[in-house]
């Protein structure tokens, strides 16, 4: 039942996040005069509206999403006369492009509020690996283990040893050298205690105190996946970092702003990475191995997003909601049509050629007709359906799951 939940909140969170990206065309426009003739949330038959002004506002019964219908986006729109003259293509270059860039902005002012609520009280996620240091979080047993099966059993076995509690280790101690040969972190420590046996010197940080301890390191056979071997062991698990780190309200503001760069980094790097991965989702569809790093669809996300509420990792998911609305918005801003980045990429294209026709002493050329346009558009439309396609499937028949 929590992962229908946790389903059904991330994908409406993606509507409202939607809706709200057409709600910052629709306030631009009318800040600037531009006739708004509808604003609807969801698509197909209506709901329910009702007319404000010159605007009708309404819901829809299909939730993805919404519109925003400004008369005159383009010259070839349809106009009534007492619309013309507050045809949005009538306006200036700078109003055109602001209205425009809104629905994205509005994307990347939610990411920044989720991430910013995160910091205050769940913690922002550690995105850089951190070493761990040698501190130990509790000791245990010494026993083999020489399957996959029995590697990952946590309870000790009748009559193990347990050299570590029995040298006077204590958990949140720090491991400093073993057998005398200093260790930074506890892959180093591992790999020194491994490659020991027998009565071993430990030093130790406990506190202020620098204690010598020596651990009688046992040999046992251990499976890993080069085969088993016999390696030293004493019977310690390590003191794990924080997966997240919280903020007050005020530090949070700067953390947020240094998350949210690090996040439109990763945002353009899987853009540019985006085409090589789309042989990948097609093996998938086919019965190959998901590739986590794949390109993932709505339907995708909103499964991970359900996994992650059953697992009770609210982290994940709002950490996930605001990945995909710096996606969205970034996304949107590329200069393709029909994205809102295509239709600023004309705006900015009759700019600068009336600019150069300016110096040369020739008049402002006319609006850039969108028909000569309409093949490049179709073409990019029909890609952008079949990667849609290919993801949503591969989403349902092959998903990405947590821990993969």
């Amino acid at each position: 039942m929590s992962y229908i939940i946790g389903v059904v909140l991330f994908a409406l969170g993606i509507c409202v996040s939607v809706a709200l990206h057409e709600a910052g065309h629709m306030v631009t426009a009318k800040a600037f005069g531009m006739k708004v003739r509808r604003y609807f949330v969801g698509f197909g038959p209506t709901v329910f509206s009702w007319r404000r002004g010159e605007t009708e506002y309404g819901l829809k019964w299909i939730p993805l999403g919404g519109f925003c219908d400004i008369a005159g986006m383009t010259a070839l729109d349809e106009v009534t006369p007492d619309e013309a003259p507050r045809a949005m293509w009538r306006f200036k270059t700078w109003k055109r492009t602001v209205v425009m860039c809104a629905g994205s902005v509005t994307h990347f002012i939610l990411g920044f509020v989720v991430l910013y609520l995160m910091a205050v009280t769940m913690g922002l996620p550690v995105l850089t690996p951190q070493t761990t240091e040698p501190v130990l979080a509790a000791t245990s047993c010494a026993q083999s283990a020489t399957t996959e099966k029995q590697l990952s059993e946590d309870s000790c076995r009748p009559g193990s040893p347990t050299p570590a509690k029995s040298a006077g280790l204590q958990p949140g101690d720090k491991v400093l050298a073993v057998g005398g040969k200093p260790v930074a972190s506890w892959e180093q420590m591992l790999a020194a205690v491994q490659a020991t046996s027998g009565p071993t010197q430990f030093d130790v940080q406990r506190g202020d105190q620098r204690l010598a301890l020596v651990v009688d390191v046992p040999k046992v056979q251990r499976w890993t996946a080069d085969g088993v071997k016999s390696v030293g062991m004493i019977g310690a698990s390590a003191q794990r970092a924080s997966p997240t780190t919280q903020y007050g309200p005020v530090a949070a503001i700067g953390a947020t702003f240094s998350f949210t760069g690090t996040m439109f980094s990763e945002t353009a790097q899987r853009l540019v990475e985006f085409p090589e991965r789309i042989p990948a989702v097609v093996t998938a569809i086919f019965g190959g191995e998901r590739d986590p790093n794949t390109p993932v669809s709505v339907v995708g996300a909103s499964r991970i997003g359900g996994e992650a509420v059953e697992r009770g990792i609210w982290v994940l998911f709002f950490f996930l909601l605001a990945s995909l609305n710096f996606f969205i918005g970034v996304f949107n801003l590329l200069p393709l049509l029909p994205l809102d980045g295509g239709h600023i990429a004309v705006v900015w294209y009759e700019r600068i050629r009336d600019w150069i026709r300016a110096r040369r002493g020739k008049a402002a050329g006319g609006p850039v007709d969108y028909t000569k346009l309409s093949g490049i558009t179709m073409v990019l439309v029909l890609i952008g359906g079949a990667v849609t396609l290919l993801t949503v499937t591969a989403d349902i028949v092959n998903p990405i799951r947590i821990g993969q």
